[in-house]
């Protein structure tokens, strides 16, 4: 056990409000990412430097496996130090078009027994716009993602034309790109799904996107097996460059928390994890292997990560496992995995992905 799991979390969790704790969080890492002078101290103690989990992933250099997800740094407000903490790449979002407020609190709440939050949130950020300034002022080291979701005031047949515009203003500085038609937390977004109207999405910002920038859709892990198969398939036909598997959940099973069972929104962390190795699972035999999947859920352990890659993920996400784990669990993960590869007499990172498949 960890100092951070010993005291310090039971501490945060105790005294201060999610939400109010995330702001705090986000606050510090932008100041700390305007001084330049602290990155090799943090380097030193966050981050894990070895050619064996270094990665050439769609002609961009991932240092490590394990990335930030979408959620944590909605507003670009922390882009310079992601890389300082461990991080081998940082997506930022989800972005719209125009900056609205999101759903009205509390709208964040821990599940400690559970290892895991629930959030409706509901795409709160400043917009497309506003995020685009301040990526003029940021410098990622890592490769960048943003995460692109629709604005709660556009019609859904409009979506294409809102999804373009986000893309458009933010193209220059996003290393990749995300749709994000999961989130539980908009009004809905999941209806875009569908096959017919997300063809409309990926024809219209495949049609702009000039450069070829990898562009990934983000599923949910409520889609019935059937659904995922779909998706999967017009993403290939559409030639997008890879899926995020998996969102977070409306489903409560098996929680022991009995009171967040009533609390509407998106369910992270543990809970979710063996679905979301199911479904990157069912991708990557669906493609064999030929769609770069990135696996996110329920990752708080090196074995978790193995679990996900051994499936088909060659990129990992972490947002739940970080809170509960603390700052320094990029440096565990990606020290574990290299301890599982010894272990298994593995050369390289690429030789885990969907070993178990």
């Amino acid at each position: 056990m960890s100092l951070y799991s010993q005291v310090l979390r039971p501490l945060l969790f105790q005294t201060t409000d999610p939400e109010k704790l995330h702001r705090t969080v986000i606050t510090g890492c932008s100041i700390l990412g305007k001084f330049p002078v602290v990155y090799p101290a943090l380097d030193a103690y966050f981050t894990v430097t070895d050619s064996r989990l270094r990665q050439n992933l769609w002609g961009l250099i991932f240092p490590a496996p394990l990335g930030l997800a979408a959620g944590f740094d909605k507003n670009a407000d922390g882009v310079n130090i992601w890389s300082h903490l461990g991080f081998g790449f940082a997506e930022i979002g989800s972005v719209t078009r125009h900056g609205q407020p999101g759903n009205p609190p509390p709208r964040l709440f821990r599940l400690p027994e559970d290892e895991a939050v629930i959030n409706r949130m509901g795409f709160n950020n400043d917009g497309a716009d506003v995020v685009a300034q301040k990526l003029v002022h940021q410098q990622s080291a890592i490769p960048l993602g943003i995460n692109l979701g629709k604005s709660k005031i556009t019609p859904l047949e409009e979506a294409p034309e809102d999804y373009c515009y986000s893309f458009e203003k933010l193209y220059s500085f996003g290393d990749y790109f995300v749709v994000n038609v999961s989130s539980p937390n908009t009004p809905g977004l999941r209806e875009l799904q569908n096959v017919t109207r997300l063809e409309e999405i990926f024809k219209a910002l495949q049609a702009v996107n000039s450069a070829q920038k990898p562009l990934l859709v983000k599923i949910a892990p409520d889609l019935a097996d059937a659904d995922i198969d779909a998706v999967v398939d017009l993403a290939q036909s559409y030639g997008l460059a890879g899926v995020i598997a998996t969102n977070t959940t409306i489903g409560r099973e098996g929680l022991k928390n009995i009171r967040a069972k009533a609390e509407a929104g998106g369910l992270s962390g543990a809970p979710v994890r063996q679905r979301s190795t199911e479904v990157i699972r069912k991708i990557y035999r669906r493609t064999e292997g030929k769609l770069l999947i990135i696996g996110v859920g329920g990752i708080f352990h090196p074995q978790d990560a193995w679990e996900k890659m051994a499936a088909g993920a060659s990129l990992l996400q972490t947002y739940t496992g970080w809170i509960y784990e603390g700052p320094h669990l990029p440096y565990l993960i990606h020290r574990g995995l290299l301890n599982l590869m010894e272990q298994q007499g593995l050369k390289h990172l690429s030789e885990i992905v969907g070993r178990d498949v």
